[in-house]
């Protein structure tokens, strides 16, 4: 396979003026990463910091009602809420060692910029995130633990005011600052080598979910399941079970309302090839190339494009990528939370509604895990919003 893609997917499309910091990147994976002392201090602020490893709970209610044992791998338990600290901790620790003293990040849900912030106020980093002002808005309480953990957060105001603005504003800062600041990338996405560099760091993930599995059932499970927006709790859980082929791999994408031609975040089952934000991927983009709008009630979800591993998977077949609708999301919400007392993020929502709309699809008898890459708090005013309407007013 060619360096930095995955089969026709993947690359480095970026100015000149971003290869030096790029390079150096990829210089530091190699000659850093796979160093005793840097996986030692990594593990111990993996296990000592974020809380790792983390459960794998068994969902008794649900697995009676579908037939099969369910299990949720539980990222929504690790200090800041979500995955995405595995990923910034990585980065921190990686830019410290790179002589860097500040990260800068863009952020949609705003977990992966609490996680940045948490990290760097840890390994002492400044910390700089770029959020869309629409997110801004619908994620207020992350914007708040960011600045208390010292970040400054700054709301875009161009395009869509979404994620795919603020990696752009992202961009433009690293450019300008690449002698001092590591762009610490929120997915797996983007230019060479943050695809490979962000996976590695979430494969924990699905390592983890692997070992459990096989000391809980003494088997493999018989289907893995996770979101997908840009895809980095996705491609770190199915990293480990790539290779088996006996593990049915599912991604779920947000297919917004789901009315034909409706704003949505499923450029594998919607969009085609095109690049943008320097990785050759699928995209929701019109016939002029011109990147189209995306939507989900998931702010964590809404970005018009996807990591290149995950578009090397679908094309290959090797992972089914299933569309869930904001309604569908809502209900799965709900009925987690009822039936199992926990609370996911909206996000990994749409990967439990998945598996509880496709009953069918599902191994009779057999396990099924979904990666519960986020906790619920942060999307209260959303879901006040739509399943609470009349009490009003933000959480």
């Amino acid at each position: 396979m060619k360096k930095g893609y995955f089969g026709d997917f993947g690359g480095r499309f970026v100015p000149e003026l971003l290869m030096p910091p790029l390079m150096e990147i990829e210089a530091a994976m190699r000659d850093i990463m796979p160093t005793q002392a840097f996986r030692h201090e990594l593990d111990d602020l993996l296990h000592n910091f974020a809380g790792r490893e983390t459960p794998l709970t068994r969902c008794d209610t649900l697995s009676r009602e579908l037939g099969c044992t369910l299990w949720l791998k539980r990222e929504d338990l690790l200090h800041t809420g979500a995955h995405k600290v595995n990923n910034t901790l990585g980065q921190a620790l990686l830019a410290r060692r790179m002589g860097k003293t500040r990260l800068v990040a863009e952020t949609g849900a705003g977990q992966h910029g609490v996680a940045t912030a948490a990290a760097a106020a840890r390994l002492g980093l400044s910390c700089i995130v770029f959020m869309g002002a629409v997110d801004v808005e619908r994620q207020s309480a992350n914007v708040m633990r960011m600045k208390l953990l010292g970040a400054e957060v700054v709301p875009v105001e161009s395009g869509t005011r979404t994620l795919k603005d603020a990696i752009n504003e992202t961009l433009r800062y690293w450019i300008a600052e690449q002698g001092s600041t590591h762009y610490c990338f929120g997915t797996a996405a983007g230019p060479h080598p943050f695809p490979t560099l962000v996976r590695d760091f979430q494969a924990v993930i699905g390592h983890e979910t692997r070992r459990q599995m096989l000391e809980r059932t003494g088997a493999l499970p018989d289907m893995v399941v996770a979101c997908v927006g840009g895809g980095s709790n996705a491609i770190g859980m199915f990293h480990a079970f790539v290779d088996d082929a006996d593990v049915r791999i599912v991604g779920v994408e947000a297919a917004g309302t789901g009315e034909p031609g409706c704003y949505n975040s499923a450029p594998i089952n919607l969009g085609s090839p095109g690049v943008l934000h320097g990785n050759r991927t699928m995209l929701l983009q019109d016939g002029d190339g011109q990147i189209l709008p995306s939507h989900s009630v998931s702010a964590g979800l809404d970005y018009p494009g996807v990591g290149p591993e995950h578009a090397h998977l679908g094309a290959t077949g090797r992972v089914v990528y299933g569309m869930v609708t904001d309604t569908q999301a809502l209900a799965a919400f709900k009925a987690l939370t009822r039936a199992e007392g926990i609370i996911p993020a909206l996000e990994s929502s749409h990967a439990v509604a998945w598996v509880l709309e496709n009953p069918h699809l599902l191994p009779q008898g057999g396990n099924v895990v979904v990666n519960l890459s986020g906790r619920g708090d942060k999307d209260m005013d959303i879901v006040r919003e739509h399943l609470f309407p009349s009490l009003g007013g933000k959480a």
